[in-house]
């Protein structure tokens, strides 16, 4: 409880005792959860306010976490009415307003409806590598604009990655973006391997494709889509402030929202182990010398028997001992 740690399940601390790779979701773990359009680019006879108000208009009626940074950025415009909206999953959303069919998503959207994108190939690569999720807006068959959307890391994300690097972890991150985009936010923060592309439904499907390498696995998520990947991990840990099926899904759940409390975890289930591996050896060494030495041993060499008070004085000290090193914990601080 004091580094705001809540272990919901006591075996958790000895598995992750043993992991050697770490899992992150990107949206909301890794980044603030809050995702803000950077640019907005027009390639045709449509303005840049002109084709913020057609996607605004498409958005409201998407639950995506772009669509709320695509509304907050059209802020007061008025939108036009939105018929036949449809969202297509993986890919974006498409509808009808004013006289003409809208497309909002991804590239893949837009090559699947036969949309040519070549034209913007540059513009979408540079906005990519730059950590920008790229959001294309046609008309009528035809690519009008590019609005660049970036979810900010958050503060310490790349202080605690440092540290869970230091304590010999393989970081991960896990992303429905695109390469481009992925490695440029992985470049940033420090990652070592990134899986992108990956709907929600793939998540956990992902984590067992690592396990099946022989990688011991924690999964590190927030949302409702992190669930069946928590539950797959060795172990799973919830971000505080993250959805309930998360929480309830993890072993691990951490009080406050910070990434610093994932390296606190591990670094508490390990000393926790190392101080059980203490206490055991302790514990059996003491009684190999002493359970025979009351037993008489030493009479037949030495004359020598242990008074039966001496005896229990002696199992009562190795009690003390046991629990005084458990103690120790409670002064444990993690490494900085």
């Amino acid at each position: 409880a004091e580094f705001g740690v809540l272990v919901r399940d006591a075996d958790a601390l000895q598995r992750a005792s043993t992991l050697d790779t770490v899992v992150f979701d990107k949206t909301g773990t890794l980044t603030e959860g809050k995702p803000q359009v950077v640019a907005v680019k027009t390639f045709a006879d449509v303005d840049e306010a002109q084709a913020l108000r057609l996607a605004a208009a498409l958005e409201q009626g998407s639950s995506h976490p772009l669509a709320r940074a695509i509304l907050d950025k059209a802020g007061d415009m008025q939108l036009p009415q939105v018929n036949g909206f449809r969202t297509l999953r993986g890919l974006g959303v498409s509808g009808e307003a004013e006289g003409h069919a809208l497309l909002l998503g991804n590239q893949a959207l837009l090559n699947e409806q036969q949309v040519g994108t070549k034209a913007i190939e540059a513009e979408i690569t540079a906005q990519a590598s730059q950590g920008a999720t790229p959001v294309l807006l046609a008309v009528d068959g035809k690519a009008v604009a590019l609005l660049a959307v970036r979810d900010p890391l958050r503060s310490d994300s790349v202080a605690a990655l440092q540290r869970l690097h230091k304590a010999g972890y393989r970081l991960v991150m896990l992303t429905g973006d695109n390469p481009t985009t992925a490695n440029a936010i992985a470049k940033e923060a420090g990652i070592d391997e990134v899986i992108a592309g990956v709907l929600p439904d793939g998540k956990a499907e992902a984590i067992k494709r690592l396990q099946s390498e022989g990688r011991q696995v924690a999964m590190v998520g927030d949302g409702i889509n992190d669930a069946p990947a928590l539950a797959q991990a060795d172990v799973g840990i919830a971000m505080g402030g993250g959805s309930d099926v998360a929480i309830e899904t993890a072993a691990i759940t951490l009080m406050r929202h910070s990434l610093m409390g994932v390296a606190d975890a591990l670094a508490i289930s390990r000393a926790t182990l190392r101080n059980m591996k203490q206490n055991l050896l302790g514990a059996f060494i003491y009684n190999s010398i002493g359970i025979p030495v009351a037993a008489g041993i030493l009479w037949p060499f030495t004359g020598t028997l242990l008074n039966p008070v001496v005896a229990g004085a002696a199992m009562a000290l190795s009690s003390i001992t046991v629990v005084s090193n458990a103690n120790r914990l409670l002064r444990f601080k993690p490494k900085e």
